[in-house]
């Protein structure tokens, strides 16, 4: 017979055995509820989202680089499972090149850089790009390669061998590092950029350029699915949505000014605009003009690199035109003008690969266009002013109008409907003065400022103003 004791103690046990399993089974319950929560979360970069699409087409620069940082930024935050880049440039700007591996390199978000459509390239700056992509693809009829730097940096201005080299070997590392942390042909990175070499879309892939040929984007979401990236993660592409970012208009707006072809004749128009409202004062046509020109090519000016003495080239050419409408030297000072412009047109900026750079077409069209107006159209009208007037000179004597700019003590005033030259004597009379022609000395108006009032009407008639 068991003691009443004992009995109590084994109930006592067996109770506190009975919880402690319960309380296990929960815990396991719960452990499993959460896995299972979490498997779809798992596999949200292989079969969530949505698949992200841009287009690059044309030069690496600051704009492009915004867009597709932008887009990056976007997919990370919209969850995407893909964003594709794709991509045909010619080159760019190293340092936004660089900005946008770093970019690519730091996403969490998996990127397929596709070189296509058929006929497109990666070069330059592109092979980098395409480089540092967790997906590497090209279209047959592409090609990659020739990523020398010298050109692109510097903009071939360089003559020290020694920062040639530096920046050489800099470029080197850099690809390198980038093809060693993607798992790609570290050799060819090495030469594409000490030796410019290129490969079809066939040899990069055999090469281990590239992990994949594809003919379009269709294509390559099918060839992605169920594919597999270095990091572990499996793609599921198929039957996703393809959402396409688009650049905005502030990025369409300094993708044209960061090309120098536009951003050369932005600068000319607008110092040609300046240049007419000179010859015809008043705020009109050609300062308002000339004016957003100027605002829009400064833009460009900011983003790309310039050469400071091809600014102040161009500048010293256009004075010396202008300087020679007034001055008898015979052209001369027309001449130095255009070899100014042409020297500073050149030099203006530091790419020195036409390939992005200005084109040599471009500055001779620009260059013969400016040289024609000022020699045909503002000489001539300085002829016509120059010409003995059709009324007699001694009727202008008398007759009354206004100082067009400071006259100290020569300067232009407006009488009769026509411009002359005019000699004040009696000091300095300034713009918008009214005047009173005394005498004349040749074609030289000689004239005294009108000290009587009038009403704004007769000033109006006689300036050839409207208030």
């Amino acid at each position: 017979m068991i003691p009443q004791g004992m009995t109590d103690r084994r109930d006592l046990h067996l109770t506190i055995g009975m919880e402690y399993c319960h309380l296990i089974m929960k815990r396991w319950v719960f452990a499993a509820a959460i896995v299972v929560l979490l498997i779809p979360s798992l596999a949200a970069f292989g079969e969530g989202g949505e698949v992200f699409h841009l287009a690059i087409d044309g030069s690496i620069n600051p704009a492009s680089k915004d867009f597709v940082v932008r887009a990056i930024a976007q997919a990370e935050d919209e969850g995407a499972s893909l964003l594709i880049i794709e991509l045909n440039t010619p080159g760019g700007l190293g340092e936004s090149m660089r900005d946008i591996v770093m970019a690519e390199l730091a996403s969490t978000v998996p990127i397929a850089v596709f070189v296509g459509p058929a006929g497109a390239r990666a070069a330059s700056a592109g092979v980098l790009i395409t480089l540092a992509a967790d997906i590497a693809a090209m279209a047959p009829g592409t090609n990659i390669g020739a990523a020398h730097p010298v050109d692109l940096i510097s903009g071939g201005t360089s003559t020290d061998e020694t920062m040639t080299e530096k920046i050489t070997n800099d470029a080197v590392a850099f690809a390198k590092s980038v093809a060693q942390e993607r798992g790609r042909n570290i050799e060819w990175a090495e030469a594409a950029v000490r030796e410019s070499s290129s490969l079809t879309a066939t040899e990069a892939l055999d090469q281990g350029v590239i992990d994949l040929l594809a003919d379009d984007v269709p294509d390559l979401l099918q060839r992605l699915d169920g594919y597999t990236l270095p990091s572990g993660i499996t793609l599921h592409t198929a039957g996703l949505t393809v959402k396409e970012i688009r650049a905005t208009l502030r990025e369409r707006l300094l993708s044209y000014l960061t090309d120098p072809n536009v951003v050369y004749v932005l600068f000319i128009l607008g110092l040609v605009g300046l240049v007419y409202e000179f010859f015809h004062p008043g705020v009109g046509l050609g300062l308002a003009m000339g004016g957003i020109c100027l605002v829009l090519a400064f833009l460009g000016l900011q983003v790309l690199p310039v050469n400071i003495v091809g600014v102040l080239l161009i500048l010293f050419g256009t004075g010396l035109m202008i300087l020679d409408a007034f001055t008898p030297t015979h052209g001369i000072l027309t001449m130095g003008g255009v070899a100014s412009l042409l020297i500073g047109s050149f030099a203006l900026f530091n790419i020195h690969d036409r390939a992005i750079g200005l084109s040599w077409v471009t500055i001779v069209l620009v260059v013969g266009t400016t040289t024609a107006l000022f020699v045909f159209i503002i000489s001539k009208a300085l002829l016509i002013q120059r010409k003995a007037p059709a009324i007699g000179t001694k009727s202008l004597i008398g007759m009354k109008g206004a100082a067009k700019i400071s006259i100290n003590p020569e300067g232009t005033v407006f009488v009769n409907g026509e411009y002359w030259r005019a000699r004040s004597l009696e000091g300095r009379i300034p713009p918008g003065e009214e005047i009173s022609v005394v005498g004349m000395e040749g074609r030289t108006l000689l004239v005294r400022r009108v000290h009587e009032h009038r009403p704004s009407s007769e000033v109006s008639r006689n300036t050839g103003q409207t208030k």
